[in-house]
């Protein structure tokens, strides 16, 4: 995989450099039992949840989709660090990055106060340049505002020099609109209907690496 050299490296957060599927499902799954509805399995949870809170919530929980959110929150925070875990090799390909000379960000759609704690508390405050989540900026990824924000008091401009690493189509689509270069991260794609070898859930991605061994090579240029 040819792509351009890049200036700057974009990263998002959850299941691409931290495993915290098994938060998230605990946490929705316990609001939902404090909201009356059913539970998803691991499955349902990896499939659906991508779009940050405010964009995703209305749709789940109608009306009460605040107070949901709260009650989510509030089970987050209470399991969050003691579970938090590196994906392997995530901390390797982040101190390459760094010995690059990279500009190294991330972009999440995890609130931004939590990420920045998740952060801190695994030790990688030192790689990252800035971290934005979601209700930083005026609207949550796909949108292009986060990026702009991570980039705001830099003179990066977002383009085919900036490398964006991410999990979900949400990460492919806020790529496509920030005219970065798109690397889809991780296994799950390989058996949905609609991934091919150039897009994703109708998507486009530049590379494709299914884990962290592979983005090392990726960084070996």
């Amino acid at each position: 995989m040819i792509l351009p050299k890049p200036t700057a490296v974009i990263f998002d957060w959850d299941n691409t450099l931290v495993d915290t599927w098994p938060i998230i499902h605990s946490a929705l799954n316990a609001t939902f039992r404090e909201t009356g509805k059913p539970e998803w399995n691991i499955t349902e949870t990896m499939a659906r949840v991508s779009k940050s809170m405010r964009d995703s919530f209305p749709i789940v929980f109608g009306e009460n989709w605040q107070k949901a959110g709260d009650i989510y929150q509030m089970q987050y925070r209470a399991i969050h660090l003691e579970r938090l875990k590196a994906l392997p090799h995530a901390e390797e390909v982040l101190k390459k990055v760094k010995e690059k000379g990279l500009h190294c960000v991330v972009v999440s759609n995890k609130k931004g106060p939590n990420l920045r704690k998740e952060i801190q508390h695994i030790g990688w405050s030192d790689y990252f340049e800035n971290a934005i989540g979601a209700d930083d900026a005026a609207k949550d990824k796909p949108h292009a505002d986060p990026v702009n924000l991570a980039f705001a008091e830099t003179d990066i401009v977002p383009a085919k020099d900036v490398w964006f690493i991410g999990d979900s189509e949400i990460d492919l689509h806020c790529a496509k609109n920030t005219g970065c270069t798109a690397v889809l991260f991780g296994e799950t794609p390989l058996t949905h209907p609609e991934y091919t070898k150039t897009h994703y859930i109708g998507f486009p991605y530049d590379a494709h690496v299914h884990n962290h061994t592979e983005t090392l090579k990726l960084l070996s240029f």
